[in-house]
């Protein structure tokens, strides 16, 4: 509950904080305080507080002019010189009149008057550089701003794919296993009532916990175990299915669901199809609890070529399967391939 509140109020200040009138105005504050800081002293406190005010009203009205007139006008529609030379214009036209003011300030003193007209040029490089910083400024900000909305509308992408992605597995695992339930039932197998235990395990393991970016390295483990235990159900004898874990599993996460493709293709295009006994060995290593290599290797059919096995063979499951790992762990997964006459094997080597 406090953290909940917490998060409130750090929400609110931060928009409060981006209001552009609200972070407009902390800035000329202070630019103010240091012009003031930064005044050499020629002047008492009062003096200086009005001199510099009159300095920083001049700064603002350049740099407003420059912001929403000439910047949006010339400089964003890429009239280049043009942008520049009025720019230089407006900096120009705008140090007279406020020396003008400063002068008529100084009346009575004339050696401020005199000192005033001889550094003249100060007051012009100046303003120069104030309406050159605004739009440095200006792009730097834009350039920030384009960035943050482009990373948001990445991940706003990202996630919409990898739902529609792993909305394509979920599907696909069911209609199989659906069809399999069918084809026991059919024949009045003992084994149908344990498959659809075996089946509700894994749907609520789906529903209920794969909706977070990550999940357990345990219960995908034991999802891997039910899904082989389901197809051994399946299978009977036909088909020899062994797992191994070796290292330690303790706390690591990672994506859901990302093993099942694997496992789906090994029996679909692999061990189901053969005619005597086929095999699917899977292994699941875990190294110094962060590197996993989880491996998969069938064997193959005896009587259908299967030369272009690779990622098109498992259909919709391992493409959409490199598609989510080049999404989820960028620069920090292997996929490797292996295609022999007899075995396919395919290998997984990710960094948690």
């Amino acid at each position: 509950m406090e953290e909940g509140s917490n998060y409130f109020y750090r929400n609110k200040l931060y928009n409060f904080l981006s209001s552009r009138v609200v972070y407009h105005s902390l800035f000329w504050l202070c630019a103010y305080i240091l012009l003031v800081i930064l005044e050499p002293g020629h002047f008492g406190w009062m003096d200086t507080l009005i001199n510099e005010a009159i300095n920083l009203f001049f700064y603002a009205v350049i740099v407003y002019i420059n912001l929403y007139y000439l910047i949006p006008h010339f400089l964003k529609r890429k009239h280049y010189f043009s942008f520049f030379l009025l720019l230089i214009a407006v900096a120009i036209f705008i140090t007279p009149i406020k020396m003008f003011i400063l002068h008529f300030r100084f009346s009575s003193n004339e050696i401020l008057q005199s000192e005033l007209i001889s550094e003249k040029h100060y007051f012009y490089l100046a303003n120069i550089f104030i309406a050159g910083g605004s739009t440095l400024a200006n792009i730097i900000m834009d350039w920030f701003r384009h960035q943050r909305e482009r990373t948001v509308l990445e991940n706003q992408n990202i996630q919409s794919e990898l739902r529609f992605l792993k909305s394509q597995i979920n599907p696909h695992f069911l209609f199989n296993t659906l069809n399999s339930i069918y084809a026991l039932t059919l024949k009045k197998s003992d084994a149908a009532p344990e498959i659809v235990v075996k089946l509700s395990e894994m749907l609520r393991y789906m529903l209920y916990e794969c909706n977070e970016k990550l999940v357990p390295l345990e219960k995908e483990v034991n999802y891997v175990k039910n899904y082989l235990a389901l197809e051994q159900l399946r299978h009977g004898g036909k088909i020899d299915i062994d797992f191994s874990l070796e290292g330690e599993v303790d706390g690591q996460m990672l994506a859901p669901l990302l093993f099942v493709p694997f496992l789906e293709n090994s029996f679909k295009h692999g061990a189901s199809r053969t005619i005597r006994t086929g095999y699917v060995n899977v292994i699941m290593r875990v190294k110094d609890k962060s590197q996993l290599q989880f491996e998969v290797e069938n064997n193959k059919p005896d009587t259908f070529p299967m030369a272009n096995h690779e990622l098109k063979s498992g259909g919709i499951g391992l493409a959409n399967l490199d598609r989510r790992l080049n999404i989820l762990y960028p620069k920090k997964h292997m996929l490797t391939i292996k295609d022999s006459p007899n075995v396919y094997r395919v290998i997984l080597d990710l960094s948690l």
